[in-house]
């Protein structure tokens, strides 16, 4: 059994990680600030003995004893990152100096939750992790683009400078159950829209593609991660490499909820990536993992969840 600290812990992914962490026995302190994140995620465990809930932003410093920490707070979708860019970046940069300070005095392994946004439109396709990147420093999705990549330097420079052990995923689109229904994301949004009889809005032509990870199958790929070699550290990309124009996108999810919505367009938002697929020939070396949900049996399980949320 391993004290583990999951920070952004009330959030979509980070509410499934607890899960996830508590099924195998460890004991799970779950640190959120509740600013996307949401008390009825992690609901259920509270009177878990193994589980600890802790109201905590990562800006500030916070001392506690963990043999691992999985650093994952932070605002993921455009609407909610863009609304407080100064507090997204410094969430991606003092939360991470403040995660890195306490693993180096606990003597903890750390992994960071980066993104496929640090490639940011891509002039290479697939990505691979080799290849750094086309992104705008200065523009409205920079305070995340930019931030998490500082957060990789920072994780980097601790593991060069302290012999710190840590490990750096890039997470691909993921989706699924406890998806905040107003987070903006392709996929949540096109289902409430679905499920709610409105037009489904797509931004820019549709051909822009993007690939989807069910969120059982990206935690798969985080655990391996975590508890990989102490001599790879990273960056790994952790996605799903189909890939599907946001049009196609939208299509199955009239399909699959049945609704009589019509799909209409709007203008492409600025620095809005036109290609996004991992080459995760890396995660299936290293890690012998790759996903096994399709994106049909994925979005069913998601619909399902929005059909009671809604």
């Amino acid at each position: 059994m391993k004290k583990i600290l999951v920070t952004g812990g009330a959030g979509f992914l980070g509410s499934h990680l607890c899960d996830k962490l508590l099924a195998e026995g460890n004991e799970v302190i779950c640190l959120d600030n509740l600013y996307t994140g949401q008390k009825k995620n992690i609901y259920h465990n509270h009177d878990n003995p193994r589980f600890e809930f802790i109201r905590h932003d990562i800006v500030e410093p916070i001392r506690l004893e963990v043999d691992q920490i999985y650093n994952l707070a932070c605002p993921a979708s455009p609407v909610h990152y863009q609304s407080n860019p100064i507090g997204t970046t410094k969430t991606c940069v003092h939360g991470s100096i403040n995660m890195l300070g306490l693993a180096k005095r606990a003597g903890a392994r750390i992994l960071q939750a980066s993104t496929s946004e640090v490639y940011g439109d891509p002039e290479v396709h697939p990505q691979r992790e080799d290849y750094q990147g086309n992104v705008n420093p200065v523009g409205i999705r920079s305070c995340y683009d930019e931030g998490k990549r500082c957060a990789e330097t920072l994780f980097f420079d601790y593991h060069r400078q302290h012999d710190l052990e840590i490990k750096v995923m890039r997470i691909f689109n993921t989706y699924g159950p406890r998806m905040h229904p107003q987070d903006g994301r392709v996929v949540s949004n096109f289902i409430v829209q679905a499920l709610s009889g409105k037009d489904i809005t797509i931004f820019g032509d549709g051909s822009q593609t993007r690939s989807f990870c069910y969120v059982d199958d990206l935690l798969d790929g985080m655990i391996k991660l975590m508890n990989s070699p102490k001599d790879f550290q990273g960056p790994v990309n952790i996605g799903n490499p189909g890939e599907f124009t946001i049009k196609e996108l939208a299509e199955k999810v009239v399909e699959l909820t049945g609704s009589k919505s019509n799909i209409i367009y709007q203008d492409l938002p600025s620095d809005d990536p036109t290609r996004r697929r991992p080459d995760i020939s890396l995660a299936k070396e290293k890690l012998n993992w790759q996903p096994s949900i399709k994106l049909n049996e994925g979005l069913e399980k998601t619909i399902s969840f929005f059909k009671i949320e809604l």
